[in-house]
């Protein structure tokens, strides 16, 4: 991205299961903020940030972007800026974890440790916990990128996600890739960059 002309910026977060939900997304939030503060620094927009990841990332980037002003996940630093984002590409990211146990190799192990407990135990963190049900129209333009044969985070995932915002009047959007599993190769690789490229140059740069 940077080649591309972007300041790209990469971000470090809490992980489980010594921190858990939302410390993460708190985090993230945090950066944002940061981002802002610090704009003129690092000649960035503040007007234009975009977000991005893969897997637990693209949760967390989904996130960000359906739950601006939201003061329970904000955290702390820098909190008289914006943690609003601008648009936001997710590759292969969960949207809804109470359907994510039975489609997926790892989610009976990983979920538990993000959330301290699992479905029958901390049922109300895990709805929280899935930008599927903070979609409203304020919601930002979304890119959702996955592959069909996802065994880690179910291909119908993105669909719900860009269904549900697509019903909020949201400009949403899901690439499919046949055959693809859980992290791209190759072509597939190749076409999601290339489709992020090109949502992020449409919502991103100056002169649109």
């Amino acid at each position: 991205m940077a080649q591309r002309g972007y300041v790209a910026i990469t971000v470090t977060y809490r992980l489980s299961p010594k921190y858990q939900f939302p410390a993460a997304v708190q985090d993230c939030k945090a950066a944002v903020r940061w981002l802002r503060a610090n704009a003129a620094k690092y000649h960035v927009n503040p007007k234009r940030i975009g977000v991005t990841g893969g897997s637990a990332g693209g949760h967390l980037a989904l996130f960000l972007g359906v739950t601006n002003g939201v003061k329970q996940f904000e955290g702390e630093g820098n909190l008289d800026q914006s943690s609003d984002v601008t648009c936001v590409v997710s590759e292969y990211g969960p949207s809804d974890f109470t359907k994510s146990y039975d489609k997926s190799v790892d989610a009976a192990e990983v979920l538990p440790l993000f959330f301290g407990g699992n479905l029958q135990t901390k049922w109300k963190e895990h709805i929280i916990g899935s930008p599927l049900y903070w979609v409203t129209p304020a919601a930002p333009p979304t890119l959702c990128i996955h592959g069909t044969e996802d065994k880690y985070v179910a291909y119908e995932q993105a669909g719900w996600m860009v269904d549900k915002l697509k019903a909020a009047m949201v400009e949403a959007e899901l690439l499919t890739l046949p055959g693809a599993g859980h992290g791209f190769k190759g072509e597939d690789a190749k076409k999601a960059e290339a489709a992020m490229s090109e949502f992020f140059d449409r919502h991103l740069k100056a002169d649109k």
